[in-house]
C-alpha cells in the first residue's frame, strides 16, 4: 500500500535523534531563519503555539481576526483560545486560497489582524495582501497585523518573493504530515528583530522546559513513524487507520473532534531532539521541494482525467504541500484507488463556519469551502519518480 502521505526520513534525521542535542533548538531557529530569508525565528511546541503566542506577545485580545474558512481548525482555535474572534472568508476554487476581493469586503473597523494561508502550497498574491493592510490601516487609523500562515508552503514564491517575508510575520509546522518535520514542534519568522525579540521573551517567560520522559516519548514515536510508513509495514497501518479507531487520536480525532482546544503539552518548549531533527530535515530541504514539484508535473501530465474531475494549477513558485484534486464524489474513488494499492488523502473534511464549534447562521456564505471540503483527494507526493509512475499508469 502506498501511503497517502510519507516524512522523506532517512539515517541522518534517526543519528540526529540518538545523539546527545544539546543546543540544537537555538541552532535550529538560527538555520531556519537564514534558509527562510528571515532575521529571525522563534520555536514553539506546535505550530498553533506558535500562532497563539504571538497573539498573546502582542496584546490582542477580544480582537476580530480574519481567516479563511478552508484552514485547519487549530487556526481558528488558536484565534478563540487566544481570546480573540475568527471572522471567515471563502476561497478561491482553483487554489483553495482566500479570495482577496471578500477579504476586501470583510475588513472593517473591528479587524485587527488577517491570517493569509497559502493553502497546499500556493502562494498567495502578496503585493495586493500589503496593499488591502495598507489601505484598512489608513481607513481605520489602527495596526492590522498580517500573519502569514505558511505551513503548507515551506519557501512558495510569488513573483520572485518568498511568501514567509511579507506581513508582520510567518507561521510554521513540522508534524509528521508537514514538508519537513521535527517530529512535532512550530516556527514563527519575523522581519523585526525588535518584534521577534519581544516574542521570544513572552516565550520564555511563559512557556516551559518539558521533562526527560517527553524526549524520550518523541524518540518511541519517532521509530513508530518510521515502523508505519515502511513499504510493508503500510499495510497494517492503513488497515488500522480505517478499519479501527486505534489511530484516530493521531488521524480523524486531530481536527474532527469537535473540541477547541490545545494539546496538553502545548506551553512545552521545543525539544532539543525535535531540533536536532528538524535541521536533519532543513539539510534536505531542496530536495524535497524538488521532488514534490516534479511530481506534480508528473501527476499533471500522465494522471488520466476523469470525468468531473478538476486538476489542480501547475504553477511557478508553488511548493505542492499537496497534489489535490476534486472529484465528483471522493468515497468511491478513494476506495477504488484503496483496491489499487494506493492510500488517497483527505486533507480538509470540514469548512470551518459548518463545525459544529464554529456553527454560523450565515453557512451557506462559504460556498466554495463547503465544497472543497466535501470533493477534495490527494496523491502521495513523496514517493520515488518510479512508484509515482506506476501509480499514474494504474490510473
Amino acid at each position: 500500500m502506498v501511503p497517502r502521505f510519507k516524512p522523506s526520513l532517512g539515517w541522518s534525521e534517526f543519528y540526529a535523534m540518538l545523539k546527545s542535542n544539546t543546543g540544537k533548538v537555538e541552532e535550529f531557529e538560527q538555520a531556519f531563519a537564514k534558509k527562510f530569508r528571515a532575521v529571525d525565528a522563534v520555536s514553539f511546541p506546535y505550530g498553533r503555539s506558535a500562532q497563539w503566542a504571538f497573539l498573546k506577545a502582542i496584546g490582542l485580545e477580544d480582537e476580530e481576526i480574519i481567516l479563511p474558512a478552508y484552514t485547519c481548525s487549530v487556526v481558528a482555535h488558536a484565534v478563540t483560545l487566544s481570546g480573540n474572534r475568527p471572522q471567515f472568508v471563502d476561497i478561491l476554487p482553483d487554489n483553495f486560497n482566500m479570495n482577496l476581493d471578500d477579504l476586501e469586503l470583510a475588513i472593517s473597523k473591528k479587524t485587527r489582524a488577517i491570517i493569509a494561508t497559502h493553502t497546499f502550497g500556493y502562494p498567495q498574491d502578496l503585493e495586493r495582501l500589503e496593499k488591502i493592510v495598507r489601505f484598512a490601516e489608513e481607513k481605520y487609523g489602527h495596526k492590522v497585523w498580517l500573519i502569514q500562515d505558511c505551513c503548507h508552503a515551506f519557501g512558495a514564491e510569488e513573483n520572485g518573493r518568498m511568501v514567509g517575508t511579507a506581513g508582520d510575520v510567518a507561521v510554521y509546522a513540522f508534524n509528521i504530515s508537514k514538508m519537513i518535520t521535527s517530529i512535532f514542534g512550530g516556527m514563527l519568522t519575523f522581519q523585526d528583530q525588535a518584534l521577534a525579540n519581544k516574542v521570544r521573551a513572552w516565550r520564555d517567560a511563559n512557556f516551559r522546559k518539558a521533562g526527560w520522559m517527553k524526549g524520550i516519548q518523541r524518540r518511541i514515536y519517532m521509530i513508530a513513524v518510521y515502523v508505519a510508513f515502511n513499504k510493508i509495514a503500510y499495510g497494517l497501518t492503513w488497515w488500522l487507520q480505517e478499519k479501527t479507531s486505534l489511530l484516530n487520536r493521531f488521524t480523524k480525532s486531530y481536527h474532527l473532534d469537535g473540541k477547541i482546544h490545545f494539546p496538553p503539552d502545548f506551553l512545552d518548549q521545543m525539544l532539543e531532539v525535535e531540533a536536532a531533527v528538524g535541521l536533519a530535515q532543513l539539510d534536505k530541504y531542496d530536495n524535497i521541494i524538488a521532488r514534490r514539484r516534479a511530481n506534480s508535473v508528473w501527476y499533471d501530465q500522465h494522471l488520466k482525467r476523469k470525468a468531473g474531475w478538476v486538476f489542480p494549477p501547475i504553477i511557478e513558485g508553488a511548493t505542492y504541500s499537496h497534489y489535490v484534486v476534486r472529484v465528483p464524489e471522493r468515497k468511491p474513488v478513494v476506495t477504488e484507488w484503496a483496491a489499487k494499492g494506493t492510500h488517497l488523502g483527505e486533507l480538509i473534511q470540514y469548512s470551518i463556519p459548518l463545525t459544529p464549534e464554529y456553527l454560523m447562521e450565515e453557512n451557506d456564505a462559504f460556498p466554495y469551502s463547503a465544497e472543497a471540503s466535501l470533493c477534495t483527494i490527494n496523491f502521495p507526493l513523496t514517493e520515488t519518480p518510479k512508484t509515482v509512475k506506476k501509480i499514474c499508469r494504474g490510473s
